[in-house]
């Protein structure tokens, strides 16, 4: 499955295409909406998301709710595109970049006139398409009883360390908090976080986990570096706008630990089969599944818009300047980590059907019970 996005952070339309969806699909226009919703939650958000109203509105490759088999397209409009409209049109050359944006180098690469052009593109609002393209990943992840899950783990200095057992609980805690954190001391010791940040005119990062649950062995492949799993997970996170180091298992502490400690042993019990009792690994070895839980770790930078402004210069005059200040977020980590799990969805079903073929649902799950029942008989 491939897909483009295109369109502008105060365009019109935030645009997605998607091509090799396999046909036969039933879409969940529903489901897909709350995915997108979903991204707009969030303590710290700023005053945007309570002006946008994301939904989908798809333009084809879906007849009679099921997908044909042919590109799939769709638009999620920008309702705030009339308010910055002659805004943009009007305003004079923007040339104070911000430190840790893409402005500088954008407007360097691209010989613009005003690093207003990169603004528009490089900002997250993008995520919004990719939000969209992974719930359509996510509904056959589903048919297949593949559930992907995410928490925040860390808002500036507050950690959350324990590891998170996914069941019905853990889920509804998550989804009720205003961060993402299913530990409710922690969720309020976060806001805090936030609130200061924000009272100073700052900005603030933070962390979060992505756990998909309930795959099989063989996922991927180590015949390349290009088709190992793991590759395209970690290139997918960290594509994701502020996102500054991925981690699959227990991949930071593993530098420090004994190969005995590290590897996760293997044993069989005649009722669930193969069976590990840790998973440092993160379900993934040698590139590909191990039929364990694939958890992936991703840190946040800081957003680089702050309302206090960072040291810059002026592209033309070289002149010392404070960075643009702009509406922004003052933390985005609760809805980077929805946008893990359109990422993490999306390679994990190119993994799928890379191994199980792409042109038809049916085929692709009767392939794929015939591979668990070969599994099983081992």
């Amino acid at each position: 499955m491939k897909y483009l996005t295109a369109g502008e952070s105060h365009g019109k339309a935030i645009v997605g295409i998607i091509d090799s969806y396999p046909s036969g699909v039933r879409i969940d226009i529903d489901f897909i909406n709350n995915e997108l919703k979903r991204r707009q939650k969030g303590f710290g958000r700023g005053e945007r998301m309570a002006i946008e109203d994301d939904r989908v509105d798809i333009i084809s490759g879906i007849r009679k709710e099921k997908s044909t088999g042919s590109p799939i397209s769709f638009l999620i409009y920008n309702k705030d595109w009339k308010n910055w409209k002659d805004k943009i049109d009007k305003e004079d050359n923007l040339l104070n970049p911000r430190p840790g944006h893409a402005d500088f180098s954008g407007l360097l690469k691209y010989h613009l006139a005003s690093i207003r052009d990169t603004i528009e593109r490089s900002s997250a609002r993008e995520t919004a398409a990719r939000v969209c393209v992974g719930s359509f990943a996510k509904i056959i992840l589903k048919m297949l009883g593949i559930n992907i899950f995410s928490y925040v783990n860390q808002i500036g200095k507050v950690v959350y360390k324990n590891d998170v057992k996914i069941n019905l609980d853990i889920v509804k805690k998550t989804e009720d908090s205003q961060v993402r954190c299913p530990d409710n001391k922690k969720s309020l010791e976060m806001k805090q976080e936030i609130i200061k940040a924000s009272e100073n005119g700052n900005s603030i990062g933070g962390g979060f986990k992505i756990i998909a649950t309930n795959l099989v062995p063989g996922i991927g492949s180590y015949n390349q570096g290009s088709s190992r799993i793991d590759a395209k997970i970690a290139y997918s996170i960290m594509s994701i706008p502020g996102i500054k180091a991925v981690e699959i298992g227990e991949g930071f502490k593993s530098a420090g630990m004994k190969g005995t400690d590290f590897h996760d042993k293997i044993y069989y019990d005649d009722k669930k089969g193969f069976t590990r009792r840790t998973n440092n690994a993160g379900g993934i070895e040698g590139g590909m599944t191990n039929g364990e839980p694939i958890i992936i770790g991703a840190k946040m930078k800081p957003i680089p818009t702050t309302v206090k402004g960072i040291e810059t210069v002026n592209i033309k005059s070289k002149k010392k300047e404070i960075s643009l200040k702009e509406r922004s977020d003052v933390c985005a980590v609760p809805s980077a980590s929805i946008v893990g799990e359109a990422m993490l969805s999306i390679e994990i079903l190119n993994g799928i059907l890379e191994k199980f073929g792409k042109d038809n649902i049916d085929e692709i799950i009767n392939n794929y019970n015939s591979y668990k029942e070969y599994i099983n008989k081992i």
